[in-house]
């Protein structure tokens, strides 16, 4: 099978496969209410539910080129949506979690959506801005952007603690690819790890007691899929690391919010080697 649908429990390792299939499908995210998850394929966006593993598409309106940069607002009444199907680059669009007609909200573009404020109200993306990449925010209703960060390489994976008091995103802004976190208003970003490996898309866990992320193998360029990668989580409090699990994945697997809304389970995908 190409693409595995599965779901862990940090406190006990604990590892379901929900479903299988030859489609590939990245990015899941986990709906408020715990019932289902919202992944992407072939453009398209799709639910699936966990008393009913399947994947049941849903309507995007006009946007049929959705990539992996998609998620659910706090109160599970708005997907955001990061698709090129107007523009050509990605751009961010918001629409009714069950399915409808999006409604732009960003003008500038390249723009990928990644996370949500925790109250529903402010959007986080990454930016490419006279080529340079950079982390931004705008409001749910559209408007000017804020610029919180860039400078100095790749910045990607923003993601809000659940106090909203920071944005955690990974860079290589201190010379290899690390997690970082800065003040929601800006500020000077904080390095939140240090080490050999080659670390990509923070996602703090709803509790704050962890932050779960995407590590790959040092010396790793950019964040390919089909790699040999870990899962690990960082505790924010005294910056120690676990690793969870070692899989075959990469860009696909974490890119977007993961947790599960009691933060007892996180939703990842692992695809099949080709020899499989």
């Amino acid at each position: 099978m190409r693409s595995t649908l599965c779901i862990c429990e940090p406190a006990t390792g604990a590892v379901e496969e929900l479903l299988r299939t030859n489609r590939l499908i990245e990015a899941p995210n986990w709906m408020p209410d715990g019932t289902s998850l919202i992944v992407n394929g072939d453009g398209r966006m799709f639910r699936v539910s966990l008393a009913a593993a399947e994947l049941v598409a849903l309507d995007t309106g006009h946007a049929v080129k959705c990539n992996n940069d998609h998620g659910i607002s706090p109160d599970g009444s708005l997907l955001a949506i990061s698709d090129s199907t107007d523009t050509g680059q990605s751009c961010i669009w918001v629409l009714p979690a069950a399915g409808g007609t999006p409604r732009r909200i960003t003008a500038k573009v390249p723009s990928w959506w990644h996370g949500w404020s925790p109250d529903g109200r402010t959007l986080a993306y990454v930016g490419r801005r006279d080529g340079a990449f950079g982390i931004y925010t705008i409001g749910v209703d559209g408007g000017a952007e804020q610029h919180i960060v860039s400078g100095g390489g790749h910045y990607d994976g923003p993601d809000y603690s659940p106090d909203g008091a920071w944005i955690w995103f990974n860079s290589d802004r201190g010379g290899s690819m690390d997690l970082w976190r800065i003040p929601v208003s800006g500020g000077t970003p904080e390095q939140m790890t240090d080490d050999e490996r080659v670390n990509w898309f923070p996602h703090p866990s709803p509790d704050g007691r962890a932050v779960l992320y995407l590590s790959y193998e040092p010396g790793t360029e950019g964040h390919p899929r089909d790699r040999d990668v870990e899962l690990r989580l960082l505790d924010p409090a005294d910056g120690s690391v676990r690793t969870l699990l070692a899989l075959f994945g990469g860009q696909g697997t974490i890119n977007v919010p993961c947790w599960s809304p009691d933060a007892r389970r996180f939703a990842f995908v692992r695809y099949g080697r080709s020899k499989d």
